[in-house]
């Protein structure tokens, strides 16, 4: 029985008949432990009282692997569930159907030393583990992915499963390890960090797919075991890689690899019914859903949206899962749409649907810049910016979210016209992005700082950081930033006397212009628009059209088609306002 899940107390069966007196205190214990509510100290006093009858070894060690666990399980006094799990691992047991007592003990103890942040603990102790395993596959499996989690936590790539025959067994755990690698990393917001795990993540799904299964006739049971079809890995190689290309702002790449993924899934589902391929289906969608918003292209991003609230109306658990997700991607949409009010109660119901620590501070930061947009939410700004304050007490390890936060405070100082705090928080955010190659963030921290330089007449630096801007947006591609740089080429050339190039940049200007009120109308005259009102309850069955768009074109006409003044902070500034496009999918 496998007490590390469900801290059962059980009798060791086997080669010798159990005393009584151990029967009559393990059924005490286990009446004790389950009882309502559990009277966890008697119990442990039952278990503790089997030391005093000078038990057998093997009796011992499983009394103290029972200890630790009820101990680890059910109480805060982990340095007394540690001492009895270690003497569990040391026992000297010789008859082989107590193994799994030393096995169980070192997974729970693996466990627990991680929870102290002592994982080099862990380590050595899931592989001498491993090695003394290989004749029970349960374990053996169980323990090597164990393992494979404890190096999550470290930069170093291993792998542990020489220990198996089967070549595609080996290459599965691998798959395995470096897939937890790789998210591990992307969770950090360390895109440059991950770029050698993915390429070998890549390699080994290359590997994987040119064996055949049918070759091979397996020698023991523990080669029957798989964690994944290698078809359901190939799809989350392409997923992995489409999280990177996301974040990294390499977005043709995400969308390419989308596409790919998309067409597998495709075929898969047309076999297979496992409810995997339909998560795996709307995190893709999750993601390109929020490339197409700055690429400029709404209408499709607002149909991707209609179809996740499908995909999720045909299962509870993937609505349950993925709510938060979708009225986070409503909110970036509305804001992309300046449906401003709609983005704030879309982010709110995300809020109080979400407790994953980096989707909220995602969330925090986007609402944040909805407050800056609109200009009068004072004191509810000043309150999201003390839960993300990127200087002091940073709620996530993301260094992506955290120079985002650095990104949020700068374009707040600019709007307040405290230019020289604004740079000060702009360079430390163009420093964390260039470490790891967030290249969006770079290239609206660059516009942003050439904004501010054009703002102070220092036209020369402005040029430094707009061009550059401009053709990092372009290569994003990015429509939100090149309409930002373009405009500000043409003023900057204007002040300077270059009236040709000063005509170029406004005709790109116009161009970008035209592109995204296109799209607006498009988008805005879909009947998904309407989902921009929903933030209760699962997702509508039927989206019922509606007469036109429900923001103004006019309005969106001119903020898409005027050109960036300097002549004075007031009206300035709130023309800029209303041309900033979301900035952190």
């Amino acid at each position: 029985t496998n007490t590390s899940s469900s801290s059962s107390i059980v009798s060791p069966g086997g080669a010798e008949a159990p005393d009584s007196w151990y029967l009559a205190l393990l059924g005490f214990a286990e009446h004790f432990r389950t009882s309502s509510p559990p009277k966890i100290r008697l119990c442990v006093h039952c278990l503790q009282a089997v030391f005093q009858f000078k038990p057998p070894q093997r009796v011992e060690a499983r009394t103290h692997l029972q200890l630790g666990s009820v101990l680890y399980h059910h109480t805060k006094n982990s340095e007394l569930a540690r001492t009895h799990l270690e003497k569990a691992v040391r026992a000297r047991v010789q008859v082989a159907q107590f193994e799994d007592v030393k096995f169980e003990a070192a997974s729970l103890l693996s466990e627990l030393y991680c929870q102290q942040n002592l994982v080099d603990s862990a380590k050595p102790l899931l592989r001498k583990a491993i090695q003394i395993s290989q004749q029970t596959p349960y374990w053996h499996c169980r323990l090597l992915f164990q393992l494979a989690v404890r190096h999550t936590h470290t930069p170093h790539t291993h792998t542990h499963s020489h220990s198996l025959g089967n070549p595609i067994q080996k290459e599965s755990l691998r798959v395995f390890f470096l897939v937890l690698q790789v998210t591990h990393y992307l969770d950090a917001g360390q895109v440059k960090s991950v770029k050698p795990c993915l390429k070998q993540l890549q390699q080994c799904i290359q590997t994987i797919s040119t064996l055949h299964d049918d070759e091979i006739l397996p020698s023991n049971s523990a080669d029957l075991f798989h964690w994944l079809p290698k078809e359901h890995m190939c799809v989350l190689v392409y997923l992995v890689t489409v999280m990177h290309s996301m974040q990294a702002g390499y977005l043709e790449k995400a969308q390419k690899y989308t596409d790919k993924a998309l067409m597998q899934l495709e075929k898969l589902k047309m076999l297979d019914c496992s409810p995997i391929l339909s998560s795996f289906q709307v995190i893709l969608l999750e993601h390109i859903i929020m490339c197409r918003l700055v690429t400029g292209h709404k209408a499709t991003a607002l149909q991707e949206i209609s179809q996740v609230c499908q995909l999720c109306q045909q299962s509870p658990r993937l609505f349950s899962n993925h709510a938060a997700q979708l009225h986070t991607l409503l909110g970036l949409y509305c804001i992309s749409v300046n449906c401003m009010d709609n983005a704030e109660a879309q982010f709110t119901t995300a809020l109080r649907l979400t407790s994953h620590q980096e989707l909220w501070a995602f969330i925090v930061t986007n609402l944040a810049s909805v407050y800056i947009r609109e200009g009068n939410r004072h004191q509810e700004l000043y309150n999201l910016l003390e839960r993300i304050n990127p200087d002091h007490n940073f709620p996530v390890s993301s260094h992506c979210l955290r120079a985002a936060a650095f990104y949020i405070r700068g374009l707040l100082s600019f709007f307040q016209g405290r230019y020289n705090e604004a740079k000060r928080f702009l360079r430390e955010t163009l420093k964390m992005s260039n470490a790891e190659d967030l290249n969006r963030l770079t290239a609206c921290s660059l516009v942003l700082l050439g904004h501010i330089f054009f703002v102070l007449g220092n036209h020369r630096e402005s040029n430094n950081m707009v061009v550059p801007a401009m053709q990092l947006a372009s290569k994003i591609p990015d429509m939100s930033v090149q309409l930002w740089s373009s405009a500000l080429l043409k003023d900057l050339n204007e002040a300077c006397g270059n009236t040709m190039e000063a005509h170029e940049a406004a005709q790109m200007h116009q161009n970008f212009s035209q592109q995204l009120l296109q799209d607006h109308i498009a988008a805005c005259s879909l009947p998904e628009h309407n989902l921009i009102s929903w933030t209760e309850g699962p997702p509508p069955v039927q989206i019922q059209a509606q007469n036109g768009p429900t923001t103004s074109l006019a309005t969106l006409s001119h903020t898409h088609t005027h050109t960036l003044s300097h002549t004075g902070r007031g009206p300035f500034t709130c023309r800029f306002r209303s041309c900033i496009v979301q900035i952190l999918t």
